[in-house]
């Protein structure tokens, strides 16, 4: 069941990058910022929203949609399977603490003069 949604997800992803780059951008309507004729339309300067505005908007929507469905399958995944099952690694203890016996060592022979 998670494939299916895995290979939504990028047909999905790959569209919404298609479709945002295919928009004009926001500078292509600066004309009608400054008193353009088509700032004074019903739906104000940016006029109605397009069919690629609107793709846009429901392929985010399906986008965010796979994400939350993909993110709950993995983390609710049960899988009885390990990596280490076949080769476990004994586990070690950690060294013990050596309190200075270093320096008492070196303090115990005598210093050599040449």
């Amino acid at each position: 069941m998670s494939v299916f949604f895995i290979i939504i997800h990028v047909i999905v992803s790959i569209a919404l990058i298609l479709i945002v780059l295919l928009q004009t951008g926001k500078g292509a309507d600066m004309g009608a910022a400054f008193g353009g004729g088509s700032s004074q339309t019903l739906f104000g300067s940016s006029g109605a929203s397009t069919i690629l505005s609107k793709a846009t908007t429901v392929a985010a929507v399906v986008f965010m949609l796979t994400c939350l469905v993909l993110a709950y399958a993995s983390s609710h995944q049960k899988t009885g399977t390990s990596i280490m099952k076949n080769s476990p690694a004994p586990i070690e203890q950690p060294a013990a603490q050596d309190t200075g016996s270093a320096s008492q060592a070196e303090s115990a022979q005598p210093a050599k003069t040449d």
